[in-house]
């Protein structure tokens, strides 16, 4: 199944997917570049969201995904690159990422000095997907230049060098958790450049849709106990008994891969989850709640038909 087939699956409008193919064949993709396509392993699911966001980008509007923490963020941008078939360039947003990052710098090649260009350089001439992961920790410095790129009238301004006209196709994706530490509010200027999506927690329905997509093997019973181990850790973080970082849809998703190896599953959450939190108390809390949903006497051969699997 294709990425356009699942979005019709899901129950995008045909209207939808039919300007998602105008776009594809109108901005068609320099082969070069096709390797920047990104091809997600895994479908985002959630109608309303998927037609927010399609919905923005063909109106040509750059869109900022917001949330908490194992919403699927970061897997909705890579299937948006896939669904209109451009290319992508990841920007993760930290104390070091300034105007340079973004732009390009001075560099000596060839006897000359040349501009070494940055992901938003970058996108601005191949019409590129860009993605601004963590967008609530940009520095000032970096802040300034998005402002330029999201502007209406899509012009970047190189100091020293040209003026940069955005391809029609160039679209910026932010996403942000505001959760996580070292973080801070986004500027009222920034935020109006953005349609803003926010995207709730995951359910039990979509969870086991992922799950049951990534472990087309697995015993559907023992799957959905692994779903509600997320889930039960989902509502004890949003009640304040613990943090959020065994919340890891992520970890759920490596242990389940490292068992279906062959590997104990109680190691396997080890490693996925419970360890992901350093705090000894947290961590006695998280393994009670592990205990009530994957018993000791579990094992890989309970959860997976094992075949021998080779690299």
């Amino acid at each position: 199944m294709n990425i356009i087939e699942n979005l019709r699956n899901q129950g995008i409008s045909e209207k939808l997917i039919e300007d998602i193919i105008y776009f594809r064949n109108y901005y068609k993709l320099n082969e070069e570049l096709s390797s920047r396509v990104s091809t997600p392993k895994t479908y985002f699911y959630g109608k309303d969201i998927l037609s927010k966001s399609i919905s923005a980008i063909l109106e040509g509007e750059n869109i900022l995904l917001s949330g908490p923490k194992a919403t699927g963020k970061n897997i909705l941008a890579d299937n948006l690159s896939q669904i209109f078939n451009r290319p992508q360039w990841n920007t993760s947003f930290h104390v070091n990422t300034d105007s340079a990052s973004l732009i390009g710098t001075d560099t000596f090649i060839d006897n000359e000095v040349k501009l070494r260009r940055g992901s938003v350089y970058e996108c601005a001439l191949n019409g590129g997907f860009g993605v601004f992961d963590e967008i609530n920790m940009a520095k000032n410095d970096a802040v300034v230049v998005l402002h330029s790129a999201l502007d209406y009238r899509k012009i970047i301004d190189v100091p020293g060098y040209e003026k940069i006209k955005l391809h029609e196709a160039t679209r910026f994706i932010g996403t942000m958790n505001y959760e996580y530490a070292g973080t801070k509010e986004l500027n009222e200027a920034l935020v109006s450049r953005f349609m803003v999506i926010d995207i709730p927690s995951i359910n039990e329905e979509t969870l086991m849709v992922v799950l049951k997509n990534e472990f087309e093997d697995a015993n559907e019973d023992k799957l959905n106990q692994f779903a509600g181990l997320f889930l039960d850790l989902q509502t004890k973080s949003q009640n304040s008994e613990i943090s959020t970082k065994s919340i890891d849809l992520r970890g759920i998703i490596a242990s389940l891969k490292t068992i279906k190896r062959g590997l104990n599953p109680k190691l396997a959450i080890d490693m996925g989850i419970t360890d992901k939190t350093f705090d000894v108390y947290e961590k006695e809390i998280v393994r009670d709640v592990i205990s009530t949903r994957i018993p000791d006497s579990w094992g890989c051969e309970d959860i997976f038909k094992l075949k021998a699997k080779i690299i």
